[in-house]
């Protein structure tokens, strides 16, 4: 099982908190380093010093790190138009030395929308975006030297783009940049997953309801033709491990929750607790799990996870 860190800087992280739990995350040997992104903060905290760019971030740690993978989970569709964002990535991921994972989702969070004067359409229309934006920037990604991409759909028009710059890393399945996909949709959802997608992420959901969803999304990738291996299923959890029992406890208190309900929503308790939980979303058809860190400043928390949990997974 591969381990990530997952972050939400909206809730209140500079560029030095973020990089700090990159280094740390990299020399400790997880897998990759993944932020949300999102421009507000949510729930009962101050949000200072205020939100960052994804991606603008991400660009930073790709030059203050060298080995560890880094990407979002997930950019939204609403932020940016697909042809400036495949520009952006297909650079983070040359400045990284090809080390970078897209997550794109159709957007959610109206607040942020309207506090930052983006436009928030309907649910429909937003996935409607989203598969067009997927199509557009896969397209541009694998469009040959010396040829152009052309694209017309409802909300975007592409007209002899030459698809540059190209990502370094070709071995997507549309042959760019590895796509992250991810969410509870029944039917949208695994069919966008099983188009454009390399991995498929069911986040901060139950054991059983991820393996529900896992099978709708192995369906989906048989019908689309696709080998079963080209696939891989992750999901997203929250984190509150704790060495003992009073451990726990203060960092539930810190992220403002409660142990029991981290205990039956998220990767919480001692670490035997932990890995046993890892190991059911295993055999759920896990094989890559992200561990969303609340309290950035608390990098012993990243060291006991790989201490004491990684080794055992």
């Amino acid at each position: 099982m591969e381990l990530r860190i997952f972050t939400e800087p909206q809730q209140g992280a500079s560029y030095d908190d973020l990089l700090a739990v990159a280094t740390t995350a990299e020399e400790l040997g997880f897998g990759a380093f993944f932020r949300s992104d999102h421009y507000l903060k949510m729930g009962d905290v101050s949000g200072q010093p205020g939100p960052s760019d994804a991606w603008t971030t991400l660009a930073g740690l790709a030059r203050d790190t060298s080995t560890i993978r880094l990407g979002t989970l997930v950019t939204s569709a609403t932020f940016r138009y697909p042809g400036p964002l495949a520009v952006t990535v297909a650079g983070v991921d040359q400045m990284s030395g090809g080390r970078v994972d897209l997550g794109l989702g159709a957007g959610w969070f109206e607040a942020e929308h309207d506090a930052y004067a983006i436009p928030f359409p309907s649910t429909k229309e937003r996935f409607d975006r989203l598969e067009e934006q997927l199509e557009i920037i896969t397209g541009l990604w694998a469009t040959a030297a010396g040829a152009t991409f052309d694209f017309d759909g409802a909300h975007y028009r592409v007209a002899d783009s030459p698809g540059l710059p190209k990502p370094v890393q070709r071995g997507g399945h549309r042959g760019g940049v590895p796509v992250v996909i991810g969410g509870h949709g029944k039917k949208r959802t695994p069919y966008l997953a099983a188009t454009y997608a390399d991995e498929f992420n069911v986040p901060f959901a139950s054991v059983d309801d991820t393996a529900a969803q896992f099978r709708r999304v192995e369906a989906a990738v048989e019908k689309a033709g696709r080998s079963a291996g080209s696939m891989t299923y992750s999901a997203a959890q929250v984190l509150c491990l704790g060495a003992d029992e009073a451990e726990v406890e203060r960092r539930a208190a810190a992220i403002g929750r409660e142990k029991a309900e981290l205990r039956e929503n998220g990767l919480a308790g001692t670490p035997d607790e932990v890995i046993a939980k890892i190991k059911r979303f295993e055999a759920a058809g896990a094989s890559r799990l992200y561990l969303q860190v609340l309290d950035l400043g608390d990098l012993d928390h990243l060291r006991l996870v790989a201490s004491e949990v990684m080794p055992a997974v």
